[in-house]
């Protein structure tokens, strides 16, 4: 019973992985993110722009797993985006980002992308 567990688990978290590989957007994300991540850390309200280009980030580092969510709805529209979650740190604090993409074959269009560290601040 318990082996017959395991093995149903073992293909269910494999067939995720392999869906996150076929997905064509995941390489465009993990770079996203990167640049995400940078941006949240480093920009402060009323920093000038140029500080982002210029600064370096030490100890920061992206997963290269990269999940494939379940698509929400449009705004606007009947259409649907794919959400893609990468997770990244920086220094002891890890963040969740999720970056999110129209259905549209062949491109990949950044509709909107979201960052949370997870921590509990209270």
């Amino acid at each position: 019973m318990m082996r017959s567990i395991f093995t149903l688990l073992f293909f269910v978290f494999a067939a995720v992985a392999t869906h996150a590989a076929d997905q064509p957007c995941a390489q465009d994300a993990r770079q996203r993110a990167e640049l995400l991540l940078r941006l949240h850390f480093v920009m402060e309200a009323g920093d000038a722009p140029s500080k982002f280009a210029s600064s370096e980030v030490s100890n920061m580092g992206i997963d290269d797993k990269v999940a494939v969510l379940k698509p929400i709805k449009a705004l606007v529209g009947k259409g649907k985006f794919d959400v893609l979650e990468v997770r990244g740190s920086i220094y002891k604090a890890n963040y969740r980002m999720r970056m999110i993409y129209a259905q549209i074959t062949g491109s990949c269009l950044l509709m909107g992308q979201e960052i949370l560290e997870v921590s509990n601040p209270y």
